[in-house]
């Protein structure tokens, strides 16, 4: 089942970033991005796999070791709940980068290198995206409307 989950994990994923570095001027795709529930399906996924092994994984996490942590993720459970709770936080973090490019005006083609650095190597990808971001001058908002940031 592992296996499974591991390969399902980017599936679940793929398509939130497709729209988001394929189609970023679609309406639609605004629509469904501004959601954040587009990480629930990987959100899901770690639960399955870590809700059942919550005993191992808890103490693990409140006083971790490098050896724990190795012991814990050197399993094939361990090794696809470590992918889907990456997943969830990069596809979390290049959603709130693509809204707030959006924000402001970034072009899409300095995104797309940005969003695709963001899946591959997920804080390299924040770090870019924070200095792209400082390249950009902040949205303005009208009165009584706040920018959308992270939910």
């Amino acid at each position: 089942m592992s296996a499974t989950l591991f390969t399902l994990t980017f599936a679940v994923a793929a398509p939130f970033w497709a729209l988001m570095i394929l189609l970023p001027a679609w309406p639609v795709t605004h629509r469904i991005i501004r959601s954040p529930l587009i990480v629930l399906p990987a959100v899901v996924i770690y639960a399955v796999l870590v809700v059942p092994a919550f005993g191992e994984v808890l103490p693990a996490v409140l006083s971790p070791t490098l050896d724990g942590v190795r012991e814990l993720l050197g399993t094939a459970d361990g090794t696809a709940a470590a992918w889907a709770h990456m997943i969830a936080f990069d596809l979390f973090v290049g959603r709130w980068a693509w809204l707030d490019s959006r924000e402001r005006k970034v072009p899409p083609l300095v995104m797309a290198p940005v969003l695709v650095l963001t899946i591959l190597l997920g804080p390299l990808g924040l770090a870019a995206y924070l200095l792209v971001r400082a390249r950009w001058a902040p949205p303005t908002a009208p009165a009584g409307h706040e920018p959308q940031h992270l939910g």
